[in-house]
């Protein structure tokens, strides 16, 4: 099946007079045939439900249909992005381990790298990824990760997922991408030597403003039987004293491990409800993000070109520094993200905001709605100007994550946003 037909199809094959639609299963537990069959299930002998908190037969179609249209072997969906962003880590490092990271981030996901992880012991090396050699000079006996974002948020530079991936395979490091930005409809980092590709399903996944969640693809191609990955090869006292590396070959350990390790213990569980939303989004995906990119370039031209603007980012703009990587990697799609900065400034760009009028103020992205906000004094705030400005994040930026209406009611909005401000 080739991508569209995935994004319908995949996952949910309904036969013998069956639901035709997805069912959403609202059941917290499920009935065991058996002492021995129940046995069976919790030792992964045989595959089944055992509880919600870990596993639904609607969340498994939203799961199957995301791993088949990135190319993965297996994927786990869980209540946010953010929260597959934690399990993934601490599902690879504990306690001494160090990840590599590129420094232009979500300011979320930054804040957990700098601050939250290193209270667990993990600590986290910054680099400039615009150059993949940067990871490998960071790297020690100590690194067990590598990570990056596709586009950068906010100021969207492109990161090179292959060349990355080369330096992560030399080292025999695992590199995992957060895929938010460009959908797999746009690229998929599995195919260029990406090892896991994380996204938050909350964004152009589901695209309409309606769920939260997050999910987890493993390309399942991984070695973790190398003795640095402890968590893999030794016995974990957690789960039966299972060594997660000398699973069946047909069972992913990463993918495993993180379904009855982190989640089964922390419980940050998808709803089923929420699962089926994302699954409904799904179908629409490639519709939804061709108008994105195609607006967005309409809307990137627009402040290219205003007297009132003094920069503009966007990875289909043959002046952007990222166009080079955007056209080798993006087959002529960009995604819906543009950043820009006014002539005056951080006043100037707040003014802009607050005289929006069909452009909505909140803090999200990837809906199909056109959204605005001002990431220095918002979704970035907890950094500092030294971290911001490490990250490339200027204080006049203004952050539009375009939607699906008509190109020339969105420009038309922005032209008198800049007249006021």
């Amino acid at each position: 099946m080739k991508f569209s037909t995935k994004a319908v199809h995949s996952g949910y094959y309904p036969t013998n007079n069956s639901s035709d639609n997805v069912p959403i299963y609202r059941t917290s537990a499920y009935v065991f045939d058996n002492t021995d069959f129940a046995a069976d299930l919790f030792s992964l002998k045989k595959p089944g439900n055992i509880y919600s908190r870990m596993m639904n037969p609607t969340q498994a179609v939203l799961e199957e249909r995301v791993a088949a249209l990135e190319g993965g072997k297996a994927a786990l969906a869980l209540s946010s992005g953010t929260s597959a962003i934690f399990y993934t880590i601490i599902n690879i490092c504990k306690e001494g381990d160090e990840i590599i990271s590129s420094s232009k981030l979500y300011g979320g996901t930054y804040t957990m790298l700098a601050s939250i992880l290193p209270e667990f012991g993990i600590k986290t090396v910054f680099v400039d990824s615009n150059n993949p050699e940067n990871f490998d000079k960071a790297t020690t006996s100590k690194t067990k990760l590598y990570f990056t974002e596709t586009i950068g948020n906010p100021v969207l530079d492109v990161a090179d997922i292959k060349a990355i991936s080369v330096v992560a395979k030399k080292n025999n490091i695992p590199l995992a991408v957060d895929s938010t930005f460009t959908t797999p409809y746009i690229f998929r980092p599995l195919e260029y030597g990406a090892d896991i590709v994380i996204h938050s399903l909350t964004k152009w996944i589901g695209g309409h403003d309606n769920g939260l969640g997050g999910i987890v693809v493993d390309g399942g191609k991984f070695d973790w039987k190398d003795k640095k990955f402890e968590l893999y090869n030794k016995p974990d006292a957690s789960y039966n004293n299972l060594m997660f590396s000398s699973l069946p070959e047909t069972i992913p350990p990463f993918i495993t491990r993180l379904r009855v390790v982190p989640l089964r213990n922390l419980g940050a569980c998808i709803s089923p409800d929420s699962a089926w939303l994302f699954i409904q989004g799904i179908a629409t995906l490639p519709l939804r993000m061709d108008k994105h990119c195609a607006n967005a370039m309409k809307i990137a031209e627009f402040l290219k070109n205003h007297p009132r603007v003094k920069w503009v980012r966007y990875p289909g703009l043959k002046t952007d520094p990222s166009w080079d990587l955007a056209s080798k990697y993006y087959n002529g799609k960009f995604g819906g993200m543009v950043v820009f900065g006014i002539d005056n400034g951080l006043q100037g760009g707040k003014k802009f905001i607050d005289s929006l009028k069909l452009i909505t103020h909140v803090a999200n992205v990837g809906d199909i709605k056109t959204l605005a906000i001002h990431p220095a004094s918002t979704t970035h705030s907890q950094m500092s100007e030294k971290e911001q400005e490490e990250a490339g994040l200027m204080p006049d930026l203004v952050r539009l994550s375009i939607g699906i209406e008509d190109a020339d009611d969105i420009i038309e909005d922005i032209d008198q946003a800049l007249k006021n401000s």
